[in-house]
């Protein structure tokens, strides 16, 4: 009896095999994306300044976040002097006018905890960006004047990061915890920036969009394996200038821009090396090798094989085949002024340019720990990989039962949720509302349920 039940799995491969045709070689309503060559740097230089450096050099005076925050907060990254008591997604950095100051750091959107485990390099899931922040900058304003006065250079270190959240804060929320505005966000930069020399602008030279578009922040440890950035394959040409453009938020001008630069290319060495988590939970091995040849039948061909001997195509895939949300594809073109603004800017010039060309699709991305970057779609609208498989048991508005990154669903692979009738909080995503729609990628619906569970236990493995 054991021996029968020993052979069921090897027996179900061989079925699944003679069903099934042979895998596409180039896929329909696919381009291949050309990588352009990337400038190499020091891998332990680029962790230290992502963690530790000056690249936002304007912010809170550290005086007034000791005192909102305190100076024995966790120390999850083991860093040392003044950034040993600050919370990870901030650092501690010296204005050019001597000042210490604390601002927000690159983490703060690419790192998260999972299971009580800070994983560096994973998005954050669950930043809210939700609520307008404009009474808590208008509140933190008026503690750094009253605590140092509104012409000393405390306030003056603080400035350019204040000019900039001015403009940011009042229109850049989203939905839902989680959801990521950084289109936005960059769009009302670009539009408080002169092209060449960054220096700031009190009025938009540009009309900034109204709706705010909110994405799911991608893994790190994807970024060694892709041609181009960002989920539409906008961002072309050098890696580190496209990374460093959320300087734009303290930055004075494009000499220091050109600073930031020098660094960014130790930075991109390093995230080279970034590896994903391993699942720590149970694996059924007997049906890993059954999903394994479901997965290279039905989904290599877009995302890649794995293994010993990893590949990767790197393909946009057109609109017309994905059918996933177009929002914040169409955004783009139809407003190019912002993309325009880049490639004739600083970041688009020199030696070292980078640029965004807008294209009709989204990238299918490499699933390395796809496990652990719930929710998915760009826009975070499925909730589980199980769901993400089966386009039919999409919940139209699903709620996190907890705002907590140990609520894993480990059958499911993603975030336990409930389904409420409407939306009533920041918790609960409404597939509804403009730009969140949870359709297409139907790729995984012909499978049967146990085939379904084979790959679900395959992908466990990435």
């Amino acid at each position: 009896m054991k021996k029968i039940l020993f052979l069921l799995p090897l027996l179900a491969i061989l079925l699944y095999e003679c069903r099934h045709e042979p895998v596409e070689k180039t896929p329909t309503g696919a381009i291949t994306l050309e990588s352009s060559p990337q400038r190499t740097g020091n891998a332990a230089t680029g962790y230290q300044y992502i963690t530790e450096g000056g690249y936002m050099n304007s912010g809170i005076p550290f005086g007034t976040y000791q005192l909102v925050f305190g100076n024995n907060n966790p120390n999850d990254l083991g860093r040392t002097g003044d950034n040993r008591g600050v919370f990870y997604e901030y650092t501690v950095s010296t204005a050019p006018n001597g000042v210490k100051v604390v601002s927000q750091n690159c983490l703060s959107c690419h790192t998260t905890k999972l299971n009580g485990k800070t994983i560096v390099g994973l998005g954050n899931n669950l930043l809210d960006n939700s609520n307008s922040q404009v009474s808590t900058l208008n509140t933190l304003e008026l503690a750094i004047r009253f605590q140092y006065g509104a012409n000393s250079p405390a306030w003056a270190a603080y400035e350019t990061y204040g000019k900039a959240l001015r403009a940011v804060a009042p229109v850049t929320s989203t939905t839902t915890l989680g959801a990521n505005p950084a289109d936005k966000v960059f769009a009302v930069l670009a539009a408080h920036r002169k092209a060449t020399s960054l220096t700031w602008l009190d009025n938009a030279q540009y009309t900034v969009p109204a709706i705010t578009l909110s994405t799911d922040v991608p893994a790190w440890w994807l970024m060694k394996k892709k041609a181009t950035l960002y989920y539409n394959g906008l961002g072309q040409g050098d890696f580190a200038r496209l990374m460093m453009t959320a300087s734009l938020l303290t930055m004075r001008d494009s000499t220091e821009a050109a600073a930031i630069d020098a660094q960014f290319v130790n930075v991109l060495a390093w995230l080279k090396t970034v590896e994903p988590p391993k699942y720590p939970y149970p694996i059924e091995p007997n049906s890993v090798a059954l999903g394994e040849k479901i997965f290279n039948q039905n989904c290599a061909k877009c995302h890649g094989t794995y293994g010993a001997s990893p590949t990767y195509p790197n393909y946009l895939i057109d609109i017309q085949t994905v059918n996933t949300d177009r929002a914040l594809m169409d955004a783009y073109k139809t407003n190019p002024e912002y993309a325009n603004w880049f490639n004739q800017s600083w970041f688009g010039q020199g030696a070292y340019a980078a640029r965004l060309r807008p294209q009709t699709g989204y990238i299918a991305p490499p699933l390395d720990g796809v496990w652990a970057t719930a929710p998915y779609l760009h826009n975070g609208s499925v909730p589980t990989l199980d769901d993400l498989l089966n386009s039919r048991q999409r919940p139209a508005i699903w709620r996190y039962t907890q705002v907590d990154n140990s609520d894993y669903d480990a059958a499911k692979l993603g975030w336990k949720y409930t389904t409420p009738s409407s939306k009533s909080d920041n918790q609960t995503y409404d597939t509804g509302l403009y730009g969140n729609s949870n359709g297409g990628h139907p790729f995984g619906d012909p499978l049967s349920a146990t085939e379904r569970k084979a790959l679900l236990e395959y992908l466990k493995m990435l």
